[in-house]
C-alpha cells in the first residue's frame, strides 16, 4: 500500500473527522482540494454503499492514488428513511447546512414527536484505480430535536440527539463523538483494514 491517501471529500468537518481517527496510521492524507481541479465524482446510486464505491474508484481514477471515500447520511423513520442519500441536498442542489436543516424540520413538523427517530448511516470504501478493495459500515441511534444545540459538528449534528448522552451529536467531545458517531464507528472499522494493508 502505498503512503499517500487521497480522502474523496472537499467537507473541511468531514475531513478532519477522518484525519483524527486514522491519525495513528503513518499515511498521508491529501484532501481533493489539495489537488487541484479534481472533478466530483456523480452520486447517482440508490444507496451509501453504491455511492461511497463510486467515489472512492472514481478519485481513485481521477487522481491515480488509493482513495478512501464514504457515503454518508441521516435516515428519519417519519420520512420513510429520507434525507437518505440526498442528505447533503434535502433542502436544494447546493443547499448548505441550514438550509437542509430547515428542510428536514419541515418535512418533520406534521409528524409526531415521537416517531421523530433516526439514525445516521455511513458506509467507507477504499479503492486502488483498478478496483474496491474494502468497504465497511457504521450507524448511530438519535432523535430528531427541533433545538438545535452545540457547535462541534457539521449537517445536521446539532438537531441529533443522543438519549444515552442527553446531548446532541454537536455538543459532544471530540474524541467522544469520533468514537460514538457512524463515521467513527466505520472508519474504526476501515483504520484495522488499512493497519493490515500496511
Amino acid at each position: 500500500m502505498p503512503r499517500t491517501l487521497v480522502i474523496g471529500t472537499r467537507n473541511r468537518g468531514k475531513f478532519r473527522e477522518i484525519a483524527a481517527i486514522l491519525a495513528p496510521l503513518a499515511v498521508d492524507l491529501v484532501p481533493l482540494d489539495a489537488l487541484g481541479d479534481v472533478p466530483p465524482v456523480p452520486e447517482t446510486g440508490e444507496t451509501f454503499e453504491a455511492n461511497a464505491r463510486a467515489k472512492a474508484l472514481g478519485y481513485a481514477r481521477a487522481t491515480d492514488r488509493w482513495a478512501l471515500a464514504d457515503d454518508s447520511g441521516l435516515v428519519v423513520d417519519a420520512l420513510g428513511g429520507a434525507p437518505g442519500v440526498r442528505s447533503a441536498r434535502f433542502g436544494g442542489q447546493d443547499a448548505g447546512d441550514a438550509l437542509n436543516n430547515a428542510a428536514l424540520l419541515r418535512a418533520l413538523a406534521h409528524h409526531p414527536r415521537q416517531s421523530w427517530t433516526a439514525r445516521f448511516r455511513c458506509v467507507m470504501a477504499l479503492a486502488t484505480p483498478d478496483r474496491v478493495l474494502a468497504v465497511t459500515e457504521g450507524a448511530c441511534e438519535g432523535i430528531i430535536t427541533d433545538t438545535p444545540a452545540g457547535t462541534n459538528g457539521f449537517g445536521y449534528d446539532p438537531h441529533f440527539y443522543l438519549p444515552r448522552r442527553a446531548r446532541t451529536m454537536a455538543q459532544l467531545p471530540t474524541a467522544e463523538k469520533n468514537r460514538l458517531s457512524h463515521r467513527g464507528r466505520a472508519l474504526s472499522a476501515m483504520k484495522e483494514r488499512l493497519a493490515h494493508l500496511l
